[in-house]
C-alpha cells in the first residue's frame, strides 16, 4: 500500500467517520436489544496509522487486550480488528450475561462467544454502513478471539496479512450504558487498493 493512505484530507476523514457514526448507531442498537438494556456508542476519532503503531492505541504492546479478528471479502477486502482492553471486555461480558459489574474475572468459552458476538455485531454494522455509502458488498468471516498482549495478538496477525496491508484506519469506539464507559478499537485494514476503492465509490476522492 502508498503512503497515499496517510495523506488523506479532511473531507475524506470526514466521510469515514460518518461511516463510522453510522456504523455505531446501528451497532448500538443491536447490541442494546440483545442485552435488553440501553446503550450510547460514539466515534470521538477516526485516524489512519501504520500497523505497527496500533499497540500504543491501546495502551502499548504489553496490555493485556481482547482482540476479535475476521476478514473482509468483496470489492474492497481487507481485514477487521477490534481491540479493548481486558477490564472493557469482562465489563462487556458482564453486561451481555447479565451478570453484576466486576463479576467476570476470567473467560468461559460462553463468556468467548459473547465478545465473538460482540465482534461480529460491531462488524457487520459497519460493514454495513459502509456498504450503505458505497455501494460495495462487504461481507465478514467467521471472527476469530483472542486475549493476550496486544504485541502479541498483532504479531499474529501480521504474519497472517503479510503483505496484504500496512496501514490501519482507526475509528475509535466509546460505549455507554447509565453512568459507565469503555472504549474500544476497530481496525480496518484495508487490503491494496481497498481504501480508494472505498473512497471513489463514496465520491470523496481528494
Amino acid at each position: 500500500m502508498s503512503e497515499d493512505i496517510l495523506k488523506l484530507s479532511s473531507l475524506q476523514l470526514d466521510a469515514l467517520r460518518e461511516i463510522g457514526n453510522v456504523g455505531a448507531g446501528n451497532a448500538a442498537t443491536a447490541l442494546s436489544q440483545i442485552i435488553n438494556n440501553k446503550i450510547d456508542m460514539t466515534v470521538p476519532e477516526v485516524a489512519i496509522l501504520p500497523l505497527g503503531e496500533v499497540p500504543e492505541v491501546v495502551g502499548g504492546p504489553d496490555a493485556m487486550v481482547a482482540g476479535v479478528y475476521l476478514r473482509v471479502f468483496g470489492l474492497a477486502p481487507g481485514s477487521i480488528l477490534f481491540l479493548l482492553p481486558r477490564d472493557s471486555a469482562f465489563y462487556l461480558v458482564d453486561m451481555l450475561m447479565g451478570r453484576s459489574q466486576g463479576e467476570t474475572q476470567r473467560l468461559n468459552s460462553m463468556d468467548e462467544s459473547a465478545l465473538m458476538e460482540i465482534g461480529n455485531i460491531l462488524a457487520g454494522a459497519y460493514l454495513n454502513a459502509l456498504s450503505h455509502f458505497t455501494k460495495l458488498t462487504l461481507l465478514p468471516s467467521i471472527p476469530a478471539l483472542a486475549v493476550d498482549m496486544a504485541g502479541a495478538i498483532l504479531s499474529v496477525i501480521l504474519s497472517q496479512l503479510g503483505q496484504m496491508g500496512d496501514h490501519a484506519l482507526v475509528i475509535e469506539t466509546e460505549f455507554t450504558t447509565d453512568n459507565d464507559g469503555v472504549k474500544g478499537h476497530f481496525f480496518l485494514i484495508p487490503d491494496p487498493g481497498s481504501l480508494s476503492t472505498i473512497l471513489a465509490a463514496i465520491g470523496v476522492t481528494e
